[in-house]
């Protein structure tokens, strides 16, 4: 562990500040009162009075002192009360020493009660904490703790830390192990005389943590017997405090990557838009979420942004959310119209038994076209960047959320999307706060995008996302926050050229001709020969299942791509054939030839796609869109 100095404030140690011992009685009762460790609950003065009074002093100090360190939720934050609640109340400097890394976790092959001390070989005790009087450089003689421990296995300090007692430092035997914690040169120095320095075990349940060093001043009374059982109390706490950090820690860690790996590791690249995101998990609890987004590329370059909330914050909420999206993958890959897959998801939903309800957006980009199909099942309206800086939240007619059942009244909403515009899609943890309700949050953000806009220079996607998550402000979040944002580029007509053809023998001779003729129009007469060829493999494949015409659709971005529309739904697969056949060769060559391809099932047939890289020399000027 890194070594962390936390410095205690003078003042706010403990029931009393600025005191010097477990509790700061008043002038008049300490006048008349012995010191604590003079007084016994029990054994009256020689006057007779009773002197159960430090001892109250002492359990409220300890009441406070341990509340203290339970608040503690982080590592740091535990060690840093316990420094609080020690200096200067009860001592007046304290070191931490801990094991590198922290034993974590139950193990399964240990003994009820059995506690281990890890292999000293592969766990230090390393200094995690120092709190002492002040900021000031210590004075001449001041005791210090070594900064890394490495007890012997059957050392001194070994034994004492299996043993998990608090000791004195001057106890006979004990006087080792106090070197190991100081370091022996360091020890023989500034050791001070008298009971002036606890060692105090950490014990976890199952592992031993570390210890406490407490040490008292020359200008202090000696520890007593009773100070070691609040130095015991002390550690006691803070161990419980340790074991619970690091388990809170290693929660929330598994809780965020699990959350991470259920949402896509990259977005993809599809030509005509320009894609950034963003996800942030909720700040007070450990437990995953139900946020989600997406982007899912589909035939003819068009994507599906898509971006969902499944209620509640749990491991229930994230496994729903696992599956939705899921069955959202796979509802686009049948290129449904939006309203469609917001109807088949209500059902699936359904059919999975959860009591959970959902909210989800699905928006289909066409870069071509330059349109927006969208659906909204319960979700928060999407806000569209216009290219001239202003900003419109979008009317899409919300349907049911996903779950509810009833068919749910989804609808499909087409709109423009001019080339330069940015759609922004969010969850409800991105407008939603204490403060302000959901609709005020909605405008704060359209009014953000349009100041962010607003600048001299165009502002890029990413920066324009970080503008976005910029008024959630420093204080700790509710909820997670999703965000997807797209900007629209589109693709020029004149790179894009379709054919639809009657399924006939003639129809292969035919697609050839016209995609020889385009791929010369635009400059390609170096991928004319093989293009050539891998349509008329494709074509022909397509005429022998299809009953109705084919279409024919090259496109030319940063790649050149050919898709091959009919409606038989049996998909292509590619099969190495024999000597003997006479058949059976075409996809071993669209393999063999092209950059790469593939195969869709949509909702009218298939769509079979190859791309090839343009060529280095390609001239940037191209000929006119060829349509029949």
């Amino acid at each position: 562990m890194t070594k962390q100095h936390l410095g205690a404030e003078q003042g706010t140690g403990g029931p009393a500040s600025g005191a010097r011992g477990p509790a700061a009685p008043s002038r008049r009762a300490a006048a008349r009162r012995p010191p604590a460790s003079e007084a016994r609950a029990g054994h009256p003065k020689d006057d007779g009075t009773d002197v159960a009074e430090p001892q109250t002093d002492r359990l409220r100090y300890l009441d406070t002192a341990t509340r203290r360190i339970a608040r503690g939720m982080s590592l740091d934050e535990t060690l840093h009360e316990l420094c609080r609640a020690a200096v200067p109340a009860f001592a007046d400097t304290a070191f931490v020493h801990l094991y590198a890394p922290l034993p974590a976790g139950d193990e399964t092959d240990a003994a009820p009660g059995v506690l281990r001390l890890h292999a000293t070989d592969h766990a230090p005790l390393r200094r995690a904490a120092t709190c002492g009087p002040g900021p000031a450089a210590p004075a001449a003689g001041t005791v210090e703790a070594a900064e890394v421990v490495r007890p012997a296995a059957t050392g001194p300090l070994a034994e004492l830390l299996r043993a998990g007692r608090p000791v004195f430092a001057d106890t006979p035997g004990n006087a080792a192990a106090a070197a190991e914690v100081l370091g022996a040169a360091r020890a023989a120095r500034t050791v001070p005389p008298g009971r002036r320095l606890i060692i105090a075990p950490l014990h976890g349940r199952n592992h031993v943590l570390g210890s406490v060093v407490l040490i008292r001043g020359p200008d202090r009374p000696d520890f007593t017997g009773d100070d070691l059982l609040v130095a015991s109390q002390l550690a006691t706490h803070t161990a419980l405090g340790i074991d619970k950090s690091v388990v809170f820690a290693r929660e929330a860690t598994v809780a965020d990557a699990l959350q991470r790996t259920m949402l896509p590791p990259s977005l993809p690249e599809p030509a005509g838009v320009v894609l950034a995101s963003r996800y942030l998990p909720a700040s007070r609890t450990a437990q995953v979420g139900g946020d989600w987004y997406d982007a899912i590329p589909l035939p003819g370059n068009r994507v599906a942004l898509v971006i969902g909330d499944v209620m509640g914050h749990s491991m229930t909420s994230a496994a729903i959310m696992g599956q939705l999206r899921t069955i959202v993958q796979t509802l686009a890959g049948l290129d449904l119209p939006p309203d469609e897959i917001m109807h088949h998801l209500d059902e699936q939903a359904e059919r999975l038994g959860s009591e959970h309800t959902a909210t989800c957006l699905y928006a289909m980009y066409d870069p071509v076209r330059h349109r927006l199909l969208v659906s909204n099942a319960g979700h928060l309206p999407p806000v569209l960047l216009h290219p001239d800086g202003g900003t419109e939240v979008l009317r899409v007619p919300p349907g049911a959320p996903i779950g509810v059942g009833g068919g749910g009244g989804f609808e499909s909403t087409e709109l423009h999307a001019p080339a330069g515009a940015t759609l922004v899609l969010y969850t409800d943890g991105l407008v939603e706060s204490r403060d302000s309700d959901v609709l005020a949050g909605v405008e704060r953000l359209r009014t953000r995008l349009r100041e962010a806009a607003s600048g001299a220079a165009p502002t890029g996607l990413e920066e324009l996302c970080d503008q976005a998550l910029g008024m959630l402000g420093a204080s700790d979040r509710d909820d997670d926050v999703a965000l997807l944002a797209a900007r629209f580029e589109g693709i020029l007509p004149e790179t894009v050229a379709y054919w639809y053809m009657a399924p006939r023998p003639q129809t292969a001779r035919q697609a050839r001709r016209l995609t020889r003729r385009t791929l010369r129009d635009w400059g390609l007469d170096s991928l004319v020969e093989s293009t050539e060829l891998l349509v008329s493999e494709v074509v022909a494949n397509a005429v022998r299942f299809a009953s109705r015409p084919i279409t024919l659709r090259l496109l030319c971005t940063d790649v050149l791509r050919c898709e091959v529309e009919d409606d038989s739904p049996m998909i292509p697969r590619m099969r190495h054939a024999r000597l003997s056949d006479e058949g059976g060769r075409g996809l071993f060559l669209v393999d063999q030839l092209a950059g790469s391809w593939g195969a869709t099932r949509v909702s009218t047939g298939k769509v079979v796609w190859f791309e090839q890289p343009l060529p280095a020399d390609l001239d940037s000027h191209r000929g006119g869109a060829i349509r029949a």
